[in-house]
């Protein structure tokens, strides 16, 4: 992409006031996005992104620096820029590149090859199958993504690395309204693969189709009743509590710098004996998924917890100076603005033994949450609140009736001791996870769980 002497002489560049490392990251995204509002085209964008990024360490400390140009005197400009938040002689040459790490892409239809007319057809299907479902779907608004980034990675040790990640994503949301009261359901499937994705594994009608069932059946749900009690939590993006409430804790950006409440805890039980959580970024076509991280390491499978002891921490180049650990190939950034942070990619509870059925079969009385909503958390206490978009109350065993409103409400590392039934069968879900080094897709995922006790709010409604 760029003439090799240029690349060494930025590297060589940026250590010139005493950094240890330097390192040149170089960008070549193209985007096209539509979003669509009761089957009439609202937007239709391309957006191609091409920038660079330069990185200087000395020691613990870190500076980066960016250009949204990749001519000679850009790229030596991002290098002096980083190199000045440092004070010093250079100490430190750079490196002939002799490790050469190449990903390759794995769509198989090129989003290149799509005109914009299959887009829109596709969003129209999911569209009409949303709109035919009830009377009382009200709205339906559909947004489609697709991307191919190119990404080059360059250091002062050597390393060049490539990597190109073909991704995709559908997100409908379906408005329900009656008496004056409106409810959303909502799916967002996502792969990272190319268009093939939507004749391999997207149901498009089923994604319209159920959105709007969820929303009109937490249209004519009760309130849900509040109190401390039994929740079964469904796989998909139930995993959304493992992922905000322990995982975040887990990234060598809050555990480098004393920030958790996991610090110091490796090899010691955190869950309950049946819980393992892994995160994969090497799963093949998965939304988080990729062949080298955004500092050129192997993506890899990162068991994080085994049969509840703590194994691992997700660690990237600056968390390694920090922990004294090894890489995890967790190194992640939105763009060439960013630098790259140890971030989450596929993070799941693995499967377990449990029968599903079984689970709310053993609730007194309790509730079952099918889909999970977006909440907050403190990654130094875990404390974490998480809305509930479809729930179901369930008594003696039996599921009642559905309830909205619901909340739950707690400790990440009460809730993972809690966990007592896990079941056969793993799932994932897309979401987008913001931190400090931009927003990044990634996959949430779990079983079918049961959780012993956790607080439920709701506006105390009666069922």
């Amino acid at each position: 992409m760029i003439n090799s002497s240029i690349i060494s002489a930025v590297l060589y560049e940026a250590l010139k006031t005493g950094g240890d490392f330097s390192e040149l990251y170089l960008e070549d995204t193209e985007q096209n996005s539509l979003s669509m509002i009761d089957g009439k085209l609202q937007t239709a964008n391309y957006q191609r992104k091409v920038g660079a990024g330069v990185r200087v360490l000395k020691g613990t400390r870190s500076a980066y620096a960016c250009c949204n140009s990749l001519n000679e005197e850009s790229l030596l400009s991002a290098a002096r820029a980083a190199a000045a938040a440092f004070k010093g002689a250079r100490e430190y040459e750079t490196t002939g590149f002799s490790v050469d790490r190449i990903g390759v892409s794995c769509a198989k239809i090129p989003f290149s090859e799509i005109n914009n007319q299959k887009r829109i057809d596709m969003l129209k299907l999911s569209t009409d199958a949303a709109k035919a479902y009830s009377n009382e779907i009200s709205q339906v608004v559909v947004n489609y993504m697709d991307c191919d980034r190119r990404t080059w990675i360059y250091n002062s040790e050597g390393l060049h690395a490539e990597d190109r990640r073909p991704r995709t994503r559908l997100a409908l949301q379906a408005v329900a309204t009656a008496n004056g009261e409106a409810q959303v359901g909502s799916l967002r499937p996502g792969y990272g693969m190319g268009f093939e994705a939507y004749a391999e594994k997207v149901d498009l009608e089923y994604v319209g189709r159920h959105s709007a069932e969820i929303a009109v059946t937490m249209l004519h749900a009760p309130e849900c009743p509040s109190g401390a009690v039994p929740v079964v939590i469904d796989g998909g993006f139930g995993g959304i509590i493992l992922h905000e409430a322990c995982v975040h804790s887990l990234e060598s950006s809050s555990v480098g710098r004393g920030n958790s409440v996991f610090c110091d805890k490796l090899g010691q039980r955190i869950a309950s004996d049946i819980v393992t959580a892994v995160d994969d970024g090497t799963l093949p076509g998965e939304w988080g998924s990729m062949n080298y991280d955004d500092e050129g390491s192997p993506a890899q499978r990162n068991v994080l917890i085994e049969n509840g002891v703590l194994k691992s921490y997700l660690v990237d180049r600056l968390g390694s100076r920090l922990m004294d650990m090894p890489v995890t190939g967790s190194a992640r950034r939105q763009d060439y603005t960013y630098a790259p942070v140890a971030r989450m990619t596929n993070t799941f509870i693995a499967e377990g033994t449990d029968d599903e059925d079984e689970m709310i079969a053993s609730v007194p009385e309790g509730l079952f949450a099918v889909r999970m909503g977006g909440g907050s958390v403190d990654t130094l206490t875990g404390s974490f609140n998480f809305a509930v978009n479809e729930g179901y109350w369930v008594r003696n065993g039996q599921i009642v009736c559905p309830v909205r409103g619901a909340t739950l409400i707690g400790k990440g590392a009460d809730v993972l001791m809690k966990i007592d039934r896990i079941g056969r069968k793993m799932w994932m879900e897309t979401g987008i996870c913001g931190s400090f080094s931009g927003s990044i897709p990634t996959n949430v995922g779990q079983p079918r769980i049961r959780v012993s006790e956790i607080t439920v709010g709701g506006k105390r409604g009666s069922v």
